[in-house]
């Protein structure tokens, strides 16, 4: 057993052996920065102040050698070798948000895109299930495999969380959705019963940020965004927000109708979708390219800002990059979600 400290809380906590650090720390408790929790997105990245560790299996874009030999680790792949020091920031949770396993329902499954699909699962009546708008839940798989996707609308009384689910061709949960030869006994289909796990995740609203607001999604990472908009809404929310969404054609601006009703809210609301592979017969009339090079060309500064960004990694990091090295964004100001496929997590 090892002992970790943390900075700048100055938090300590035991890490049994051959435990990883994140697994250690939600074990008493302690809630530090995480996402994918398999090595893939890097959203749980720390730096070493003293001591070693065993980096663990992690994709290189995650953690990159560089970064490693430069004091770099992930919270959910590296295990202590010896007493160590790192600074991570510790967060904030309460009680009723602590993750569970429970039942579900499939309700209804939606089929918005060739392959996009909006799936409502009930949960039990008898059972609360608290949540901040943003986080996402585990599928819990019969071989003890896990499938995660971020709750894409706000905690209601009618029990029911919104999941946004794009098709991964060979994936056995999204083929049971999409093609219907790929299993004899579909996981998904509407009245099976499934168990999940959560809340999960560290990708949320932070309410004593002053600065503007900033979204920035690809493809179905609209989704949590759209459930930490609509409870701001909710909330009566007045200050500046900015939303980008980057997808590859018009037609996977599956909820563009829901944007546009943002901008009756109380809300300073801005909206700019961006489409990286438009085509001549789709008649195109917006913004064309990545979805962080239009944020790069449309402000000079990101000083003032806070920024929550969700969807591929490749997107999150090169926003990540740009934002912070040529936009004089705050590194502690930029929250994200990278959303991996299951085979993200292998090397």
């Amino acid at each position: 057993m090892f002992k970790v400290r943390l900075r700048p809380s100055n938090v300590e906590f035991n890490v049994e052996s051959e435990e990883t650090i994140l697994s250690a720390a939600l074990k008493v408790g302690l809630v530090v920065p995480y996402g994918c929790k398999n090595g893939a997105c890097g959203s749980c990245k720390a730096s070493i102040v003293g001591g070693t560790v065993d980096y663990g299996d992690h994709q290189k874009r995650a953690l990159s050698e560089y970064e490693k030999n430069n004091n770099g680790l992930l919270l959910c792949t590296a295990k202590p070798l010896s007493n160590i020091e790192i600074t991570a920031n510790l967060i904030s949770a309460t009680k009723e948000n602590e993750p569970k396993k429970m039942p579900c329902r499939v309700e209804k499954i939606e089929i918005v895109t060739e392959d996009i699909a909006i799936i409502r699962l009930k949960l039990p009546a008898n059972q609360s299930f608290s949540y901040l708008p943003g986080q996402y839940v585990d599928i819990l798989l019969k071989d003890g495999k896990r499938r995660s996707y971020s709750m894409a609308n706000m905690p209601n009384q009618e029990n029911v969380i919104e999941l946004h689910i794009k098709h991964n061709p060979g994936g056995l949960l999204t083929d049971s959705i999409f093609d219907n030869k790929s299993s004899e006994s579909p996981i998904l289909k509407e009245k099976n019963i499934l168990r999940l796990e959560g809340p999960l995740g560290t990708f949320y609203f932070r309410e004593n940020s002053k600065e503007k607001i900033l979204f920035i999604a690809s493809g179905t990472g609209i989704g949590p965004i759209k459930a930490i908009i609509e409870n701001l809404i909710s909330e009566n929310f007045s200050r500046e927000v900015i939303l980008y969404w980057g997808v590859r054609s018009p037609n996977d601006l599956y909820i563009l109708e829901i944007i546009e009703n943002w901008k009756n809210s109380p809300l300073k609301f801005t909206f700019v979708p961006v489409v990286s592979d438009a085509k001549n017969e789709d008649k195109w009339k917006g913004r064309e390219g990545f979805v962080h090079s239009a944020i790069m060309d449309d402000q000079i500064s990101l000083k003032n800002f806070s920024v929550y960004a969700c969807g591929s990694p490749l997107m999150v990091n090169a926003a990540y990059d740009a934002f912070t090295k040529s936009r004089d964004l705050d590194k502690d100001h930029f929250f994200s979600d990278a959303f991996t496929v299951a085979s993200d997590s292998q090397k």
